[in-house]
């Protein structure tokens, strides 16, 4: 019997980032140093500065001078060079010599925090390196900012340039009415001083500690174990899927996270389960992408092009729970285990969203899983090995152990790339390491704003990607309906609406003025004289990216399509998918230069129509709402 089962091993790979993990010698978290340097380190810094003095150095720039272990919180956005020393920004590690980071602290989400962090300083005299570190200034400063940085120097201290940015997606969410909010609001500062001026100049202000991020000392031990585990990690690759309910924190800590890993590693890749809250794409979607660049904001602010991407087309999957596992299926099989994967799922925990998460973990095979749980939120079960060895899922059956504590998982042995004698063996996944996270994490949403807040954070997403429509900054931003749609023949092309019925007769009418995923079937779609041409069932197929369907041409049978994607990736497109993600309303009803009748938006509308007053967009809570939470324990207390 032992020898019929197969062990299934994370293939090893000898790729780049294989080879850089077993070259680095050791570990070095930016977050927090060795208590006996940082204790001395710090006591003597702070001796010489208080508090962070900031420097005016010429129109929207700024200087900062930070002690060892001292923070700056700041909102807004700005552009971040260390001069001197090394410093840290949502757990990434920008040192002297590295390039310049984009940060984005938005009141949308938690307020950054830029710390300066503990780096090694060679065996010199204090005057030696005075001298060093003027030599290294004396590029990037004049001879005043120079003297006023040595008159403070300390070889323990980071020195910071901050800088005025402005880019093409900020300027393009921020022209639209009431979003200027989303970086900068004009609140009455506390004490209006030079620092205060001079930091306006660049884009930002100063914000208090409590607005900073707050990760608990167990989101840091989870951290740094992982961060080991993936540098030092022979036999694989490790899959870490993060888990818990809503507005616990599992988005930050994943930011934190990634950024972490990339102070160690090349890349890293991550699978994107979660539909309604997206990082990288606009909601809707499953996604599979190779991060190699720092995450340094809220998702409107780094929307990327995938490595693999299906769009589901809704940000629930209540309705159809099987067509999502497939979907999850198809994008995780290009995953090529040649980097750590880290895996977001739903907040939705309790009842068949518990079931279905235990699902994801038999699918996924994860070698780590982290849990969150929080004081706050409703109870959620631990999910050991044993217990999800012991649970059946919505497809997946409670299976009994085998050797090495692992999952005989037969049903999914066709999904996976294995040699044909391989497959006709049963698979065995070996078990993975439940890490549990306490959180802490305070969240501006409420039972009653949850739904407005992520709607909000959605139109957001959407308006990012469709800011990379414009031209580079300096270049004057151009309104949506100025910009040349391309002509797609009826005949080109397939249509599926995914959320609903829609009678052919009707067809047009739901794809106009709508958000349109631009896919690829494997179907020939060529050879139809006319069109449309409608597909009766909805594909499991690649999405290339979105648009608008800014305009259906009856009289020559052309779809005018409004999109980000080049030209060499639309050529690839043959099938239109039209989901329940809708256009932003400031969309439709602000765009500049839009004179006489608005197109698409009326107010002689009938909501007694059927499917009239339906939230199209919006996530499907009241159902979850009276669905019971997952039976807890009988000595189970309510810790609220």
């Amino acid at each position: 019997m032992a020898d019929s089962v197969l062990v299934l091993k994370r293939g090893s790979s000898r790729s780049t980032w294989l080879r850089a993990r077993k070259a680095r010698s050791q570990l070095i978290l930016g977050h927090r140093p060795s208590p006996d340097v940082a204790a001395d380190l710090t006591t003597s810094c702070s001796a010489i500065l208080s508090i962070p003095p900031v420097r005016p150095a010429g129109p929207g720039r700024a200087l900062v001078l930070l002690p060892l272990g001292q923070s700056f919180i700041f909102s807004g956005i700005c552009r971040v060079t260390c001069l001197y020393g090394q410093v840290e920004v949502l757990g990434f590690n920008i040192s002297q010599g590295q390039p310049a980071q984009d940060v984005y602290s938005t009141y949308t989400h938690t307020r950054l925090t830029v710390t300066a962090v503990h780096y090694s300083v060679s065996e010199k005299s204090k005057k030696e390196m005075k001298r060093e570190a003027r030599t290294l200034l004396k590029s990037h400063l004049n001879r005043d900012d120079r003297r006023w940085l040595m008159k403070n120097f300390s070889p323990l201290c980071s020195v910071m340039m901050l800088e005025h940015l402005k880019t093409s997606t900020v300027n393009f969410i921020t022209s639209h009415p009431g979003l200027s909010y989303v970086f900068v609001q004009e609140v009455p500062p506390f004490q209006i001083n030079l620092e205060y001026f001079t930091l306006r100049s660049v884009g930002i202000r100063r914000e208090k500690k409590k607005t900073g991020l707050r990760l608990t000392e167990s989101a840091f031990s989870v951290m740094e174990e992982l961060v080991s585990v993936s540098c030092e990690e022979v036999d694989g690759c490790p899959v870490i899927l993060v888990c818990g309910s809503q507005d616990v924190g599992k988005s930050t800590f994943i930011r934190y996270l990634m950024n972490q890993l990339l102070n160690s590693i090349p890349c890293i890749d991550y699978l994107e389960c979660d539909l309604g809250q997206t990082e990288f794409t606009p909601p809707g979607c499953v996604s599979l992408l190779n991060i190699t660049e720092p995450v340094l904001g809220p998702p409107f602010t780094h929307q990327r092009t995938p490595q693999k991407m299906v769009y589901y087309g809704k940000t629930s999957c209540k309705d159809n729970f099987e067509n999502y596992i497939e979907i999850i299926k198809y994008v995780f099989s290009s995953y090529k285990r040649e980097a750590p994967l880290i895996v977001n799922t739903m907040g939705w925990v309790a009842d068949k969203g518990l079931l279905l998460l235990v699902d994801l973990i038999r699918l996924l095979s994860p070698s780590h899983v982290v849990q969150f749980s929080s004081s706050r939120s409703k109870y959620m079960p631990n999910l050991t090995p044993d217990y999800v060895d012991d649970m059946d899922g919505l497809y997946t059956k409670s299976k009994s152990k085998v050797r090495n504590r692992g999952f005989h998982l037969a049903e999914f042995a066709e999904h996976l790339e294995f040699a044909d004698e391989e497959k006709e063996s049963p698979l065995v996944f070996p078990g993975y390491k439940l890490m549990s996270v306490k959180s802490e994490f305070v969240s501006r949403k409420t039972e009653r704003n949850r739904e407005s807040h992520n709607k909000i954070l959605r139109d957001l997403a959407v308006l990012g990607y469709l800011g990379q429509l414009q031209p580079p900054v300096p270049k004057p931003l151009c309104p949506l309906h100025g910009l040349t749609p391309y002509q797609v023949p009826f005949n080109a092309v397939a249509l599926r609406v995914t959320h609903a019925d829609v009678a052919p007769t009707h067809i047009l009418y739901a794809v106009n003025a709508s958000w349109v995923g631009l896919c690829k079937i494997l179907d020939d779609v060529r050879g139809y004289a006319h069109g449309p041409i409608l597909l009766a069932q909805t594909p499991i197929c690649d999405c290339l990216g979105f648009g608008i369907c800014r305009g259906v041409d009856m009289e020559k049978r052309l779809y005018h399509i409004l999109t980000p994607v080049p030209p060499e990736q639309l050529r690839l497109v043959n099938c239109l998918l039209v989901g329940a993600i809708s256009i932003p309303q400031c969309v439709l009803k602000s765009q500049r230069g839009l004179e006489g009748t608005i197109p698409y938006v009326t107010t002689d509308y009938n909501f007694k129509l059927p499917g009239a007053s339906e939230k199209i967009g919006a996530r499907e809570i009241k159902e979850t709402q009276r669905e019971k939470v997952h039976p807890k324990p009988k000595l189970y207390r309510n810790t609220h």
